[in-house]
């Protein structure tokens, strides 16, 4: 993953496994995906560990400063 960022950004540190991963997870959780599809494509065996990488889907939710953007 790290070695192939260098097309988005010149810094491959800029780019993790991990938060790419977190995020695909989130987007997947608030788009309604069972929790066992997310498990086989992100090939987790436990449901702890694939909860410890889903975000808060409601964080930015009706978010006070959603309109200065």
């Amino acid at each position: 993953m790290t070695r192939s960022s260098g097309v988005v950004t010149r810094d491959p540190a800029f780019v993790a496994g991990h938060p790419l991963q977190a995020g695909c997870l989130t987007s997947a959780a608030g788009n309604a995906a069972s929790i066992f599809k997310m498990m086989d494509v992100s090939r987790h065996k436990s449901v702890d560990t694939l909860r410890g990488h889903v975000r808060d889907v409601e964080l930015f939710k009706d978010h006070a400063g959603a309109g200065l953007l």
